[in-house]
């Protein structure tokens, strides 16, 4: 009997949501047949049939988010008919040998447990820590890991419900509220009902939930803003354009390249179980894109050895696929630094949340033109554009991002200086 399981197929993936079967029990299916239709955090993927035979059981219903690791279904292939009967037996006499176990087990468990002494509590001195830092308490937390280990994820959580679980009332006050204005919450409760629309909490949408609460509990956020003079720039692309049509955000990302070359402890990520910061030799950008299934970030590989032109041409190449959802794992993995353009939408500010574990994040907001004095006291009009740059705090400090955000700047406002840096 061959089993069908869900494997990891993406870095950092735990969970996936089953969303259609394309055969059912007792189907002939053949090998490398597509049987199932997987959504998971950053993909729709197709799980095909490892063999030639008969699908025998399935195991999870649509609509199930389910762990790596899960069986899905099972296929017995073919040539495995004539062995059926054999490990039928083979199994009665396992279940039979199983009873007896259990039955000598249970005589043995009739005997008292002893309630005296500490618990033990199953968590990673990493995930105390953790705990330590939320002010958490981690005997209360109830852990969810293999035999009951406490995880990271179990830490926060609890953290998230305290402040709801502290405000909760004592039951003789609940019920008094509760006779009080039954009238009025049995109205309120029927409009509320037929007023709320309902929408499922999984597969993307709860992948980037995930990853958002890790970032944001794990990471000390510090937000630099900047405002930079795009008006050379655009006159500069305008002039290029009908020899090479590259767009305004190609220009951030070489400029970016430069400027983390330069200042590379932005292109880092910190182990603390190691209590090391490691800085990666190669930019890696990831292009935050948004699109109707949620927030998914492609990533330009090696952009720091790329022309502005490939850039450009891969970037979009990337951000098609993100909206038409064909993005492969490996397009998707790998980043050391991310970007979020989100100018052309309207924003004009943000505090964005660092793609963990990556330490920074710079947003692009809208440009527009306004009234600047320039250096000769007089008033002209200009492009302006903001800059959002987060940090994680615990890497570097408010020095080094201004040193980072003003070297980018120089760029953007003195484009010509991008030909100099190509050498």
């Amino acid at each position: 009997m061959v089993e069908v399981k869900l494997h990891d197929i993406g870095e950092g993936m735990t969970e996936g949501d089953v969303l259609a079967y394309f055969i059912q029990e007792g189907d002939q299916v053949e090998e490398d047949q597509p049987i199932v239709e997987l959504q998971t955090e950053k993909m729709v993927a197709e799980l095909t049939a490892p063999a030639k035979g008969v699908v025998k059981k399935i195991y999870i219903a649509e609509g199930t988010t389910i762990p790596v690791g899960t069986t899905i279904l099972t296929i017995e292939a073919e040539g495995s008919i004539e062995k059926k009967e054999a490990a039928e037996t083979q199994k009665e006499e396992s279940n039979h040998s199983i009873q007896f176990a259990a039955s000598d087990n249970a005589k043995k468990q009739t005997k008292p447990e002893k309630i005296n002494g500490p618990t033990r509590i199953k968590a990673a001195p990493f995930t105390r820590k953790i705990a330590r830092e939320l002010d958490v308490d981690i005997e209360f937390v109830e852990g969810t890991g293999k035999s009951g280990r406490i995880t990271i994820e179990d830490v926060q959580q609890f953290a998230q419900n305290r402040e709801s679980a502290a405000t909760k009332v004592k039951p003789a006050v609940k019920q008094l509220k509760k006779q009080f204005f039954q009238g009025t919450a049995e109205k309120q409760s029927v409009s509320e009902k037929e007023e709320t629309d309902i929408i499922p909490f999984k597969g993307r949408r709860k992948q980037i939930a995930k990853k958002m609460t890790t970032s944001i509990f794990t990471i000390p956020h510090v937000h630099h803003m900047e405002e930079i003079d795009m008006t050379e720039l655009l006159q500069f692309r305008k002039e290029i354009k009908p020899h090479a049509d590259v767009s305004v955000a190609a220009f951030f990302i070489k400029a970016l390249t430069i400027a983390l070359r330069e200042h590379p402890i932005f292109n880092a990520k910190l182990d603390e179980k190691k209590e090391e910061i490691r800085l990666e030799k190669g930019v890696h950008m990831g292009i935050a894109t948004d699109t109707e299934e949620g927030l998914i970030v492609p990533v330009v590989k090696n952009a720091d050895n790329k022309s502005i032109r490939i850039i450009n041409k891969e970037m979009k190449e990337l951000m098609k696929k993100a909206r038409e959802n064909r993005l492969t794992p490996k397009e998707m993995t790998g980043s050391t630094f991310t970007i979020s353009n989100v100018g052309p939408m309207g924003s004009i500010g943000a505090t964005p949340i660092i793609n963990y574990p990556e330490v920074a994040l710079m947003a692009f907001h809208k440009t527009k033109k306004i009234p600047v004095v320039n250096e000769n006291d007089e008033i002209v009009i200009r492009s302006m554009m903001n800059v959002t740059l987060t940090f994680d705090h615990r890497v570097t400090d408010g020095g080094n991002a201004i040193a980072f955000t003003n070297r980018f700047k120089a760029l953007l406002e003195k484009p010509k200086l991008l030909l100099v840096e190509l050498s």
